[in-house]
Parts: C-alpha cells; sequence; structure tokens
C-alpha cells in the first residue's frame, strides 16, 4: 500500500525533529522509487469475475499493489452468481492494460511485475458449480496452479482470496490427499491461508469439514445473498445497500468520488466500472494483506484494514475457524467500538473495516494517480518510526503498572516533504483471546510526535464480574502518522504493551 515506508535507510534524509517539537512540523527527505516491501504476502486469487462489476473493481486495486503482494494466481472460477462459465479473459484483458500503465508505475516504486509474468498466471477451473466440479476426472488449470503454488519452495504461506466459488481450492485438496502421504498432506495443509467473501458456493463447508486443520477465514452463509448484510466484509461499502453501516463515513465509496479520483480514460482506470450494489465487496479478502504496519497477515485477531476476527465454532461448522460472533461468558467479541462520523459510538463487526475507509480509499486514489502522474505531481506515503525504527514490524514494550512510558514518532518522513500528524490510540478489542481482557492506559499527547503512554489497570471490568483473576495485562496501541498531501495518506505502527504489577 505505502511503498515509502519501505525505503532503504541509505537512500533516505531525514531532517529529525527535536523532542517536543509540533505534530505539524516538516519532514524532509530525499525522494526515490522504493524497493519491494520484505513482508509482502503471497495471493492466490479465485475469482467469478464477470457475474458483476466488482470482481472487476477489486482487481483494479489488487494490481495497484502488485508490488507490494506476490501475486501467484489469478483463477477464473464459477460460483452460485456465475454457475456454467469462467471468465478468463477479462482477467487477461485487464492484466494486460495494467501492463501498460506499469511504466509509469515504477517511478513511483520498485518491484512491480510484469503483465507477461502475472498474464501466465491466470488459469482458469471447472465450469461446474461447487461440489459438481470436485472428484475424479475435475483437475483443472486453476486446481493443478494452487498445488504447484503451495508447493514452492517458499517460507511463507499461501493465501488463497476467495472472491467466488472455492472448487478450485476443493479440488487441489482432493487430489493432495489422494496422491500423497497423510503427514504429506498435513504439510500441504499448513501453507494454506484462505479468506473467503461467505460461501459462494457449497464447496466451502465441504472444505472446512474435511480438512479441520486448514487456516480458513469465512463468515459461513447460505449459498445466495440471505447472510451477507450481516457479514464483516460487508464493512468495505455496504452501509446504503445493506444498512448496517450506522456511523460509517460514506463518502469515499459513492459512484461520484469514484468518478472523481479513480475512474477515467485511463487503460487500468477505464475497467474499474460503476458498482451494480456495493464498491468492491471483495476487497476485504486481501485488504489485510497489504504491509501497512497496521495489517498482521496470521494474527485475524489483531485487527487491519480487513477487519477483525475471532477464532470461535459458529453453528453447523465441525471445528473452530477465523469467524464473528461472541462468546460473553469468555468475553469474546469480534465487533469493535468505534466513534462514527455522527460523533457516536457504534458497536458492529462492519466497523472493523469501514472504521480505516478514509484511509484506504485516499492510499487506492494515491496508487491511481501513480499510473499517470510523474513523481512530483503524486502523493506517498509517510514512513511511521517509533524510537528510530522504521519498518512496519510490531513494536513491543513491557511496562509495569502506573509507570509511563515515551514513545517517540519524530523521525518519522514524508517523502513528498509535507508535514505530517500524528494520532495515538488504544484498539482493546485487538488480540484479547478467550477469557482474558485488555489492559487499560492513558495516553498524553496523543495528536503529537511524542507519547506519553500509562497503564491504569491490568485488566478492564469484567464482562461477567465472575471472570478470571487478573494478574498481567496486554494493551494494543496503534500510531497513524498522516501527511498533508491530496489525497492525505496514512502509515501506522502498532504497539502491544504487555502490563505487570
Amino acid at each position: 500500500m505505502t511503498t515509502s515506508r519501505f525505503l532503504l535507510n541509505a537512500c533516505i534524509a531525514v531532517v529529525v525533529a527535536v523532542p517536543g517539537a509540533a505534530a505539524s512540523a516538516p519532514r524532509n527527505i530525499v525522494a526515490a522509487p522504493v524497493p519491494q516491501p520484505t513482508d509482502r504476502a503471497r495471493l492466490f486469487v479465485l475469482t467469478d469475475i464477470g457475474n458483476e462489476p466488482d470482481d472487476q473493481m477489486s482487481l483494479v486495486r489488487l494490481l495497484l499493489y502488485a508490488q507490494a503482494i506476490d501475486i501467484e494466481g489469478l483463477a477464473a472460477v464459477t460460483s452460485t452468481w456465475l454457475r456454467t462459465t469462467t471468465n478468463a479473459p477479462t482477467l487477461r484483458a485487464i492484466v494486460a492494460d495494467y501492463g501498460a500503465v506499469r511504466p509509469q508505475l515504477v517511478r513511483h516504486a520498485r518491484g512491480w511485475p510484469t503483465a507477461d509474468e502475472l498474464l501466465g498466471r491466470v488459469v482458469e477451473g471447472v465450469a461446474l458449480y461447487g461440489m459438481a466440479g470436485v472428484g475424479e476426472g475435475h483437475a483443472s488449470a486453476a486446481s493443478r496452479a494452487i498445488i504447484a503454488a503451495a508447493d514452492r519452495a517458499d517460507a511463507r504461506p499461501l493465501w488463497i482470496s476467495a472472491w467466488g466459488g472455492t472448487n478450485a481450492l476443493a479440488q487441489a485438496l482432493y487430489d493432495v490427499r489422494r496422491t500423497r502421504s497423510p503427514d504429506a498432506l498435513r504439510a500441504f495443509v499448513s501453507r494454506l491461508r484462505v479468506y473467503a467473501i461467505s460461501d459462494q458456493d457449497d464447496s466451502g463447508a465441504w472444505i472446512r469439514r474435511e480438512f479441520p486443520d486448514l487456516f480458513f477465514i469465512v463468515s459461513p452463509s447460505s449459498q445466495d445473498s440471505g447472510d451477507y448484510a450481516a457479514a464483516t466484509w460487508t464493512g468495505i461499502s455496504g452501509d446504503v445497500f445493506y444498512r448496517n453501516g450506522a456511523g460509517a463515513d460514506a463518502r469515499t465509496v459513492t459512484n461520484g468520488w469514484l468518478d472523481r479520483h479513480i475512474r477515467g480514460d485511463g487503460p487500468l482506470a477505464r475497467h474499474y466500472l460503476r458498482f451494480a450494489y456495493i464498491m468492491e465487496g471483495d476487497t476485504p479478502a486481501f485488504l489485510g494483506l497489504i504491509p501497512n504496519g497496521l495489517n498482521r497477515q496470521d494474527q485475524p485477531d489483531w485487527g487491519g484494514w480487513g477487519g477483525r476476527y475471532v477464532l470461535r465454532r459458529p453453528a453447523g461448522e465441525t471445528r473452530a475457524i477465523w469467524t464473528q460472533g461472541s462468546d460473553d461468558t469468555l468475553r469474546l467479541s469480534s465487533r469493535d467500538t468505534v466513534f462514527g462520523r455522527d460523533g457516536r459510538s457504534h458497536v458492529s463487526d462492519q466497523a472493523t473495516i469501514w472504521r480505516w475507509r478514509t484511509a484506504f480509499q485516499h492510499d487506492f486514489a494515491a496508487r491511481m494517480a501513480w499510473t499517470y502522474r510523474p513523481w512530483s505531481g503524486a502523493n506517498h506515503a509517510p514512513l511511521a518510526a517509533i524510537d528510530g525504527d522504521t519498518g512496519t514490524a510490531t513494536v513491543r514494550r513491557d511496562v509495569r503498572l502506573g509507570q509511563t512510558l515515551r514513545l517517540d514518532a519524530s523521525a518519522s518522513a514524508d517523502p513528498d516533504r509535507g508535514r505530517l500528524r500524528y494520532r495515538w490510540y488504544a484498539y482493546p478489542e485487538a488480540g484479547q483471546p478467550a477469557g482474558q481482557r485488555s489492559a487499560v492506559v492513558t495516553i498524553a499527547g496523543a495528536d503529537r510526535a511524542i507519547a506519553a503512554i500509562t497503564p491504569t489497570r491490568l485488566c478492564d471490568a469484567p464482562w461477567p464480574t465472575r471472570a478470571a483473576k487478573c494478574d498481567r495485562g496486554t494493551i494494543h496501541v496503534v500510531l497513524e502518522v498522516t501527511d498533508d498531501g491530496l489525497p492525505s495518506l496514512t502509515s501506522y505502527r502498532r504497539i502491544i504493551l504487555s502490563v505487570s504489577r
């Protein structure tokens, strides 16, 4: 997402503010195209592209992050909305037009794959619906490509981003189970991570039942749209259509805003169609993989641009998965409490995504501008630093109850030499396992480069009063660093405090 985060120290010259400097103090940095982030994810997309505009919209966004995510497969598949055909030609047309803008993108960042490389990763699944396309004789280019990608010698897991049906993944698992030993099957499954946009065919439930060790993020649903309004992923833009976004700021997800900032006559922008129902319903399946200092790929309970999920067993499932819901007895909930645009507090699953909406929409708009503007005419996100440490890694600190911890972000820098604003805040819902309560902190200087954080309680008020004894606590604190460019761009750092007596 924000390539400026990954500037090498050798390429930057930062004027560091003195302690206590105003939050608006300028930062100077020598600009240069920057390398690929080291914490980029491996991604394989399953898409029922062509059934409606939203998959094309999501693909346009994904390609503008191809420098930050390794796209290892783009598979045209079926779904409940597209049962008897697949649309690989549409995938290829959009990727080809990505190639037309790539020469401009490389002026802003390094590491963009060529269009030919991506075109070589476009494959198709069987033109059958769900489990009707799984079994002996149903192997496809898509299922074989999943197996090949997962088998590749790479320590990183392979994320399967399911924008449509999952029968290509089901077939891959079917074939591996049939042809390999139990230990080899377990090793294969351990290399996969799945984020599915609800269940768009009947293979998702089969996969979760047959392969109980598979890491799976999903809001289980019927095969139609009857359960969509409750799903976390609708927080991307579903406020009006699903009437579930009380408090959300919808200004950046209207067709009018998208017309002004995303759509246009450029080769890639022209593929960003006007939505039929909501904007980019599939995008949350990869949004949390963008290395921005907030997202954490392997921790869905930490929260980030792709939403926040908890590990629990929903009704009808045979085992625990990463999903929505709550257990009041164990104080476990997938919902965030967020102040909305109306100034009121709102609690919902959708809020775990829409709370970041302005930031991820601005970032998308800035990257689209990269396709037609030179470096000097575009904006690039700032580099967030904690106590002089740059990058995106989570910062961990031990602190005692009542002790004040100073955290210094004054070495943060803007590649466009703009002014920076700071915001520090606690994220109490993040990363708290069942039965554990968040520590409580106060933050002085929450809008300045240097913040003073003081734990005031090891654990917040128990949910039931008979909750377990609290002798140690943790709390996630988020730093946002935002520039003054157009559009303004935000980088993050996540700090985890371990609080003891």
